[in-house]
């Protein structure tokens, strides 16, 4: 497979495996008794911090979890003016990365840096993702082909789904030079191979295509082609049927075959006349049609023709035709014209997502500002919003009422407004986990969720609160400071750490009974022997305490007293803190 190479590509291709693990730090929730100090236990997040180191902290609880990850991250249009300074560990690349990055004119590396400021970023959210999850990447024409690459690279050039175009616009620009841009784009790739969309809502515009001109008790219909694809491979499924009408053979179309098994096709053309299998030597017209040469064609198939003379089938079929209640596949044109398929409004279900989403059907630019200045009444800006109906469209077609949802590049928060949405509208209980780096990330981004809980505007443009709630964290500090565990960041979070780079499972609260064991999993019990103000000794003493039976276990502790033999004895693996916890 093709890979794109890039200034800087070789120092940041393993950066996130050197990001510290920071900790979580709750700062406040928010719910219906407004902002409090108390932890409400809720599974929305807001994080303040530099998106990579929060991805990083969420490893422990969410990897493989997330379902739907939706970012917008900068375009790189040359106008934004962004910065990320990642420390990477060579400090050219730290200084390089850490300017701002200007206009192409002004900074001919900004296509370098902003790949090299997504790519360890990707890497982590690809964990994240769940097996059966999804990612939506918006972006514009300047990193379109570059992103496309680098993300065939991660997730797999398997696990491309789509490139859908949105429409970003309602209006032409008349300033606009060149080709005006009409359309963003929404990168899509799944974790796993064959990945399918759910199917959206329909619409009263889309049914009303459906009618019942014939009165067909099984209710309104919309006439489809009779063929299916595969005429070479189902020759079986190749052969005449006689128009009831004209008398003339109805071959499928090159290539194709009968929707349906003859015994079928003929009980459909049963109910316009008599008709019967008959051998019409036609091995060269079925030929044709399956593509192949006249002596590859399977034989024995016999054609539908009318079992009456033409001027009887005729008058039974016009009786059909003015009665009304025809057979699900008819003829059009009054009986003139060829043969079609009903195909029921009953049996359709939901449509399918294509790759164009119109901004009749899921917003645009200009209403999202509109919806934010109506959030905050006409008190606040921001240069690039999203409206909520397009994430709603992508929370309809990739997750289910109780999925977690991730965008690492929050902005405005328009992700967790489309959630509350959702949830309100159908009762569902998906959770959101936004990261915001930039300072307004409390200001703007956490002011807006708690407005839409609340609800907001007046007048006309007054919006119902969704309800909901969430709470708000910074970055805290590192768990390591190089090879000292930072105790600082508390016991519980070491433990929660501890337990996940050994299991990639999710600690459960301590027990009473046995305060340092983490968990049991594939049957090994995990303890992790530590106290903040004094060392701790795995020895005679200390297996006294252990109460939970398993095949092995895994001890961590300062010291280990015990010889070789009684380790092996008793089937444990002793780690020492803390040397031998791992890093992320």
């Amino acid at each position: 497979m093709p890979t794109l190479d890039w200034i800087g590509k070789n120092k940041v291709v393993n950066h996130h495996l050197d990001v510290p693990y920071r900790v979580l730090e709750r700062q406040y929730s928010y719910d219906a008794k407004g902002q409090h100090t108390e932890d409400n236990g809720s599974g929305n997040m807001i994080i303040h911090g530099d998106n990579l180191s929060a991805l990083k902290a969420l490893l422990p609880q969410y990897e493989g979890r997330v379902k739907c990850i939706y970012i917008d991250p900068p375009y790189n249009t040359g106008n934004e003016g962004w910065v990320y300074s990642d420390s990477v560990s060579d400090p050219r690349i730290v200084k390089w990365l850490g300017e701002v990055v200007g206009r192409e004119g002004e900074d001919l590396s900004r296509h370098d840096k902003w790949l090299c400021m997504m790519y360890p970023r990707l890497k982590l959210l690809q964990r994240l993702l769940s097996d059966d999850g999804v990612i939506f990447i918006s972006i514009d024409d300047n990193e379109l082909y570059g992103l496309k690459m680098v993300c065939d690279e991660i997730f797999g050039a398997n696990c491309f789904v789509s490139n859908i175009s949105w429409q970003r616009t309602y209006s032409m620009r008349n300033d606009s030079k060149g080709i005006p841009a009409e359309i963003e784009h929404i990168l899509v790739y799944s974790k796993k191979v064959d990945w399918l969309p759910k199917r959206l809502p329909r619409t009263s515009e889309i049914d009303s295509k459906y009618k019942n001109p014939d009165n067909d008790p099984n209710g309104a219909w919309q006439n489809t082609t009779a063929f299916a694809p595969g005429g070479s491979s189902h020759q079986g499924m190749v052969y005449a049927i006689q128009h009831p009408f004209t008398g003339k053979m109805l071959y499928p179309s090159n290539g194709a075959c009968w929707r349906y098994q003859q015994d079928t096709m003929l009980e459909y053309m049963n109910g316009w006349t008599q008709y019967e299998l008959r051998d019409l030597d036609d091995a060269k017209q079925r030929a044709d049609v399956c593509g192949v040469a006249e002596a590859e064609v399977r034989t024995g198939v016999k054609g539908i023709v009318l079992a009456d003379p033409l001027e009887v089938a005729s008058a039974n079929a016009k009786k059909v035709l003015e009665r009304g209640q025809w057979p699900r596949f008819y003829f059009t044109n009054g009986g003139k014209g060829g043969i079609r398929r009903k195909t029921y409004l009953s049996n359709v279900g939901g449509m399918p997502a294509t790759n164009y989403w119109p901004f009749s059907e899921t917003g645009h630019t200009d209403e999202a500002k509109k919806e934010l200045l109506n959030i905050f009444g006409g008190k606040v800006t921001f240069d690039t919003p999203k409206p909520p109906r397009l994430i709603e469209r992508i929370l309809q077609i990739a997750t289910e009422p109780d999925s977690i949802i991730l965008d690492s590049f929050a902005g405005s928060g328009t992700t967790a407004h489309a959630v509350l949405n959702m949830n309100k509208a159908d009762g569902g209980n998906r959770k959101f986990i936004l990261i915001e780096m930039m300072d307004y990330a409390d200001s703007i981004t956490a002011e807006r969720v708690k407005r839409v809980i609340q609800g907001y505007g007046a007048g006309k443009s007054a919006k119902e609160g969704t309800g909901g709630d969430f709470s708000y964290y910074e970055l805290g500090e590192p768990l390591m400071e190089g090879d000292r565990l930072n105790e600082d960041v508390g016991a519980e979070k070491i433990r929660e750490y501890v337990y996940f780079t050994e299991t990639k499972q999710r600690l459960a609260p301590a027990s009473g009974a046995e305060p340092y064991l983490l968990g049991v999993h594939i049957e090994t019990a995990y303890y992790f022997y530590y106290e903040r103000t004094r060392i701790t000794t795995l020895n005679r003493e200390f297996l006294h305490t252990v109460k939970t039976n398993s095949e092995s276990y895994v001890i961590y502790a300062d010291l280990c007293t015990l010889s070789g033999g009684e380790l092996e004895r008793f089937h444990i693996t002793f780690k020492k803190i803390p040397r031998d916890i791992s890093k992320l």
